[in-house]
């Protein structure tokens, strides 16, 4: 016979802890809806440059470990290259020496002299040999050329160890700075990639028109210089206080800025030194080359391969430094502006030099 029970009920506990937790859900849903908005292009333009820039400090530190590999690998090539030779004359030494013990022996045999000279410590006999009366003065003679050979290589060879640890870390730091650098500009893109279409070429279009401003501005200027108005007053009209004269204090000054202006419009590629594209000491250091003034690697050590200079002592080709750890660096093209390779997206360009914090320039 079928049961005509009526199915349990839920007990009423049950049923508020049921509700209790669909409400916890619905509540943290919420919160978490709230705690992760999307960001604003504002935003985002904000945590990219932020992000370009700490990929630039870490490119100059990049730059700085590379610098230092290729000085290590040429120095541990050349000590190798000597611990090779002198070997070579070692072993040449040492043939000579067993080629005299071998005329001994056919002659009756070797003297104690020749035992001590061929043993693998001539130091030793040195110090021996004094008591034997055995020695020829050109055994002794070759001795002593084998056992300076010897502590030579060894010292030689003891830093070339030494070199090659430094290398090994100094390329281990090097892998280390890359991986940040491209951590940074991963992230940059990430973040860019959260704004749609629009807003990413609504971005790169404010970017390109503050470039064109500079530009448009700079042309205005040496329009008025062409036609007799004073570059001084332009650079007034710029925004910017007036800076110096417009004339490069040197022929090679005036040969870098020239050299740095024919790149106009080269992309900026952290770690790259010209000719195609450039980092911000990379385009310095370029373009001083062209003009046969060699620079250091690093915004940091150009810092010091001139003389330090004010603001208002600047001229045309000085090099400019910017932020407080000097991890950005341009060329001075005279009224108020700065002629440097920017950050990643961004090329070669002219641009206002209080659009970062000068901190001095240098003059070469």
């Amino acid at each position: 016979m079928a049961s005509h029970r009526r199915p349990k009920q839920p007990s009423r506990t049950r049923v508020t802890v049921l509700t209790a937790t669909a409400a916890a859900a619905v509540a943290l849903s919420s919160q978490a809806a709230q705690a992760d908005p999307k960001p604003t292009k504002k935003d985002v333009k904000a945590q990219v440059d932020k992000l370009y820039e700490e990929a630039e400090v870490a490119t100059e530190k990049y730059n700085g470990a590379k610098e230092k590999q290729d000085s290590l690998e040429k120095q541990v090539d050349a000590l190798q290259d000597k611990v090779a030779r002198g070997q070579g004359e070692l072993n040449k030494l040492r043939n000579g020496l067993g080629s005299m013990a071998t005329a001994q022996y056919r002659s009756g045999g070797v003297d104690p002299s020749l035992q001590l000279i061929l043993s693998s410590d001539p130091d030793d006999y040195l110090d021996k040999a004094s008591t034997l009366n055995q020695v020829t003065s050109k055994q002794a003679g070759s001795l002593k050329k084998i056992a300076d050979t010897q502590r030579t290589l060894k010292q030689q060879r003891e830093e070339a160890a030494l070199k090659l640890k430094d290398l090994a870390d100094t390329r281990k730091a090097l892998g280390t700075k890359k991986r940040d650098i491209q951590d940074k500009l991963s992230k940059a893109q990430t973040l860019l990639n959260t704004l749609t279409a629009k807003e990413r070429a609504d971005l790169a279009k404010a970017e390109e028109e503050r470039a064109n401003r500079s530009n448009a501005d700079r042309s205005k200027l040496e329009d008025g210089k062409d036609s007799g108005q004073g570059g001084e007053q332009g650079g007034n009209q710029d925004g910017g206080s007036d800076t110096g004269s417009n004339v490069p204090t040197s022929g090679r000054a005036g040969a870098a800025l020239a050299a740095a202006q024919g790149k106009i419009g080269s992309p900026y590629v952290w770690g790259a030194t010209g000719p195609g594209s450039f980092d911000c000491s990379g385009l310095t250091s370029w373009a001083y080359a062209q003009a046969d003034v060699k620079l250091d690697r690093t915004s940091q050590a150009q810092a010091n391969n001139g003389t330090r200079i004010g603001r208002s002592a600047l001229k045309p080709g000085d090099l400019v430094l910017f932020y407080g750890d000097l991890h950005h660096i341009g060329l001075y093209a005279g009224n108020n502006q700065v002629l440097h390779a920017p950050k990643p997206g961004a090329n070669v360009r002219y641009e206002s030099m209080d659009n970062m914090p000068f901190q001095f320039g240098v003059r070469i």
